[in-house]
């Protein structure tokens, strides 16, 4: 019981400190420079050079549609959570005021991004949506089908054609650049800093490549069962698949560890966003104590 008291004051601490970064990202950089981010944040602060209205109200109301459309397409949980992180960002906007950090129109786009980004970022992880964008494209995709990512796309497309329009092509191509390092900061807070890749290996010399991966990676492994179709050699005996995830940066030593015990072995390479337990931890620590599982602890490293 007590656990899941601190996990959600945890949730609701690292939620607080979002929406501080979101803020700091729009009063300190944006919104004093006339300059705007993608999304729900984007048309407020679009209508705020057009309208005297106080930027936390117009998120407040350009939120609503959204959080009704979550109520039917996210669980409940989510919305609650969304709506509070959202009234907290509109009063931390309304009652805090920061002081202009700088003028230069590359690094209000880039830090700018970088702080709301961050607060984006954290509040996602921690099961809430400063932004309604993301709601808009999870209905989408949930009633037409079309990906997220490119509703969220026409969504900016839309809006920063818009910007050019009212107001100039300079702060449309500065706006661009903000919701650029945004959505990548984003992702980064999201996914974490640790790139992973997944490697499966396919070659009648697996007992050779499992071992040299273990010894010179220090990585851990899944094996499967395969046989091999029939080819020139006709059908071959039973044989283990690998299957294992590694950092992206070792990916190059990986190929190195194959090819030099079977140049013909077959390789195939995909993105992996998220890894939890199992022997990851221990290759990614790196530790020097490592012992070699038990399957190997006969063969002659």
């Amino acid at each position: 019981m007590l656990s899941k008291y601190f996990r959600v004051f945890s949730e609701y601490f690292q939620i607080a400190l979002g929406i501080v970064l979101a803020s700091i990202g729009l009063k300190a950089f944006l919104l004093p420079n006339g300059f705007l981010d993608g999304g729900v944040t984007g048309v407020a602060l679009l209508i705020r050079t057009q309208v005297d209205i106080s930027l936390s109200y117009l998120l407040i109301a350009l939120s609503i549609p959204f959080l009704i459309l979550g109520y039917y397409t996210v669980s409940k949980r989510i919305v609650v959570k969304s709506i509070i992180s959202i009234l907290g960002l509109a009063l931390f906007i309304h009652f805090e005021n920061f002081d202009t950090i700088t003028d230069d129109k590359f690094l209000i786009s880039i830090f700018g991004g970088l702080f709301l980004g961050s607060g984006i970022g954290i509040a996602i992880r921690n099961g809430s949506v400063l932004d309604g964008s993301e709601i808009l494209g999870v209905f989408i995709n949930d009633r037409f089908g079309v990906s997220i990512g490119k509703v969220i796309l026409l969504f900016n497309v839309i809006l920063f054609s818009i910007t050019a329009f009212i107001i100039s092509t300079e702060v449309a191509m500065y706006s661009i650049l903000t919701y650029i390092v945004t959505a990548k900061v984003t992702d980064l807070v999201i996914e974490g800093f640790e790139d992973f890749i997944g490697v499966t290996i396919v070659s009648k010399e697996f007992e050779q490549i499992k071992v040299a991966i273990i010894k010179e990676l220090g990585a851990g492994m899944t094996l499967y069962k395969g046989k091999k179709g029939f080819g020139s050699t006709g059908e071959i005996q039973d044989f283990d698949i690998i299957h294992t995830i590694i950092n992206r940066i070792d990916i190059k030593k990986i190929y190195r560890i194959v090819s030099k015990i079977d140049k013909d072995a077959f390789i195939v390479e995909f993105d992996v966003n998220n890894v939890r337990g199992g022997v990851l931890r221990r290759y990614l620590n790196k530790k020097k104590d490592k012992k070699l599982p038990s399957f190997l602890s006969e063969q002659q490293l």
